[in-house]
C-alpha cells in the first residue's frame, strides 16, 4: 500500500488553515484550493483583476504539482471557483493563455467552473487540481 504523503513547497502560499497544499497518494495528487496569493509575502495579489489572479493562482497550483513530482502536462484536472458569472470571460481568457502555454503535450486538462462565494472577499478566483504522477 502506498504511503500518503504531504507535499510542500516555498513556491507557493503556506495553508492558512489545517490543511496540506497538496497530497500525493501512490501517482495521484490533489492540490488544494489555490488563491492569488504571493508565496513570500503572503499577501493576496491584484485586488478586482481577475485575469491577473487567475494567473497568479496557477502558477501557485503548478508550484505543488511540480513540487509533488507531476508535471503540469500531468494534470488531468482543474476546478476553478469563481464569486460572479461576470468574471467567466476574463478569468477564461488568463486560464487559457496559461494552461496553452504550459501545456506541451497537446492535451489539455479537463474543468470545471463554479460560481460560489470564496473564503476572503479580495479573493476572486480559487484553483485546485488533480494530477497523475507519471515515471
Amino acid at each position: 500500500m502506498s504511503e500518503k504523503i504531504a507535499i510542500r513547497t516555498t513556491d507557493a502560499p503556506a495553508p492558512a488553515h489545517t490543511f496540506s497544499q497538496g497530497v500525493r497518494k501512490g501517482p495521484f495528487v490533489q492540490v488544494s484550493g489555490q488563491g492569488p496569493v504571493d508565496p513570500a509575502s503572503g499577501e493576496y495579489l491584484h485586488p478586482g483583476d481577475v485575469a491577473a489572479q487567475t494567473t497568479r493562482t496557477l502558477r501557485n497550483v503548478k508550484a505543488i504539482v511540480e513540487a509533488s513530482g507531476a508535471g503540469f502536462d500531468d494534470v488531468v484536472m482543474l476546478r476553478v471557483y469563481l464569486t460572479t458569472r461576470d468574471d467567466f470571460a476574463a478569468m477564461n481568457n488568463a486560464y487559457g493563455e496559461f494552461v496553452t502555454a504550459h501545456t506541451t503535450d497537446g492535451v489539455l486538462p479537463s474543468r470545471t467552473t463554479v460560481f460560489t462565494g470564496l473564503p476572503r472577499p479580495e479573493m476572486l478566483v480559487e484553483i485546485d487540481a488533480v494530477a497523475i504522477v507519471t515515471p
